[in-house]
């Protein structure tokens, strides 16, 4: 029997049903947390509480996707949003350190559009700017947390953590995403890859000009 035969039951249906289970689980235990940092978000950063943004998932298809909101909506003189560096609190950063601010996408595992484990879904402006090849990142749903993340996690280039992303794609199965999810713990623990740099968060993907290390390793 070949690995992906061996696989294929977790890829047609079994990660999607202990997606499920795992999600169901997961809000009914954290309840008390989940409404205590409604609590603590709303005194600190006001409304809304909630951040949501649309985001590509399976097969491209955009989904509305909800977090803990981290930043002010302070602005310039002209009414501009300023930075994020600027809007993005002590209270925010310590939400994105340890991750809690990711918790309501659980609603987002539950209803269907994400995953416990996947490709990080991005922005929908950046469609048009994959190459084919790292356009196959959304042939699996969108994760929680993945491949890249714990290898990396904000601190990487684009097209590495691309890379990572589809050799995710060709080798899902239980044992690895066993794997990423007691990984991430670590990650999360340690508060490790957070931020890129000097920057509070990702910079923006312009598109890729170059053949990324990662795939220069794997030739």
């Amino acid at each position: 029997m070949t690995a992906s035969s061996r696989s294929g039951w977790y890829r047609k249906g079994g990660k999607r049903v202990l997606d499920l289970l795992a999600a169901c689980g997961l809000i009914v235990g954290l309840s008390p947390l989940l409404a205590a940092l409604v609590v603590l978000v709303r005194w600190k950063l006001g409304a809304p509480v909630l951040f949501r943004q649309q985001r590509p998932g399976l097969n491209g298809r955009v989904f509305s996707i909800y977090k803990f909101r981290t930043m002010t909506d302070a602005r310039d003189a002209t009414g501009n949003l300023l930075p994020d560096d600027v809007r993005l609190t002590k209270f925010g950063r310590w939400l994105r350190s340890t991750s809690l601010d990711e918790l309501p996408e659980l609603w987002n595992i539950l209803v269907g559009d994400m995953s416990f484990v996947g490709p990080r879904p991005l922005l929908v402006r950046y469609l048009p700017l994959y190459t084919p090849e790292q356009a196959r990142r959304h042939e699996v749903r969108p994760g929680l947390t993945g491949w890249a993340q714990i290898h990396g996690r904000n601190a990487t280039t684009w097209e590495d953590r691309f890379a990572q992303d589809v050799w995710y794609v060709d080798h899902v199965s239980l044992g690895v995403d066993l794997s990423i999810a007691f990984a991430t713990v670590g990650k999360v623990l340690k508060r490790d890859g957070v931020s890129h740099g000097e920057t509070a968060t990702m910079p923006e993907f312009t598109g890729t000009t170059e053949t990324p290390a990662t795939l220069r390793r794997a030739a």
